[in-house]
């Protein structure tokens, strides 16, 4: 929390500058999804080149991030890892609703360290998720904020597996938090988004969620109400072959009609 409370003082005051200088245009505040770090770097970077525009980025679980921006952060591009943080924020008045957009899908998958014996585990009516964990932690984002929890949720509870698996729970702040844990073997299985998985040579996936398990993994973006004329330009550039081309080959499925 002291990081977040330092990052959120850091991009007020950024936010501050950017209003009393000249070059204000050549900067963006983007507030993202945790499990986009290494695709939207490499689509900001190619912004930068293409734009001249500098996005400066805060990632974080979309719960967490969406109230920041209720309270006062100054985002003007949000990217939430789910649905239900992105219609908060439209019931809060906090973002554009005529720009909206579904913009990428992902995959809930199983991993494990990259040593693990445990290999091609099939998730479904009779999977125990439980034994398999055996005396270790499940590691997956908090239920009550981070989508990937909520999503891991609503397989187990689907799956018959939540009353079993909830115990054994750690939950943390972010999906890449997750990620780390099982990297470092501190906690095995792991409950994330492929494409985290494909971005962690430390982990393997063991297993698929089957999709029908939950509800569908949809990373809407918007502009916020404090975002200015040139935000248009990046989520016009969001939904463009060229970050079309990055996504996708960072394993994102992407869903937004190509501009």
């Amino acid at each position: 929390m002291k990081h977040a409370r330092i990052l959120l003082t850091l991009l007020f005051a950024l936010g501050a500058s950017a209003t009393n200088h000249a070059n204000a245009q050549d900067k963006m505040i983007v507030f993202a999804a945790a499990s986009l770090k290494d695709a939207l770097d490499e689509v900001n970077t190619a912004y930068k080149q293409a734009k001249g525009v500098e996005i400066v980025t805060s990632y974080a679980g979309s719960g967490a991030l969406i109230k920041q921006i209720e309270q006062g952060a100054p985002a003007e591009v949000f990217i939430s890892a789910d649905l239900e943080s992105m219609d908060y924020g439209s019931e809060k008045k906090v973002i554009q609703d005529k720009t909206r957009v579904n913009l990428l899908g992902n995959k809930l998958v199983l991993i494990a360290p990259v040593d693990s014996k445990t290999n091609n585990v099939t998730i479904n009516g009779s999977f125990d998720l439980a034994r398999l964990a055996g005396d270790s932690r499940i590691a997956t984002g908090d239920v009550k904020a981070v989508p990937v929890g909520r999503y891991a949720q609503a397989a187990l509870q689907k799956l018959g597996q939540w009353d079993a698996v909830q115990p054994k729970l750690a939950m943390v702040e972010t999906v890449r938090l997750a990620l780390s844990l099982v990297a470092r073997g501190e906690a095995t299985p792991g409950i994330v988004y492929e494409t985290d998985a494909k971005a962690e040579p430390k982990v393997k996936v063991i297993g698929a969620f089957p999709a029908e398990s939950h509800p569908p993994i949809v990373y809407p973006a918007a502009l916020t109400t404090a975002a200015r004329q040139n935000a248009s330009a990046y989520l016009d550039y969001l939904q463009s072959p060229a970050a079309r081309s990055i996504f996708e080959k960072r394993g994102f499925t992407f869903m937004a009609k190509t501009s």
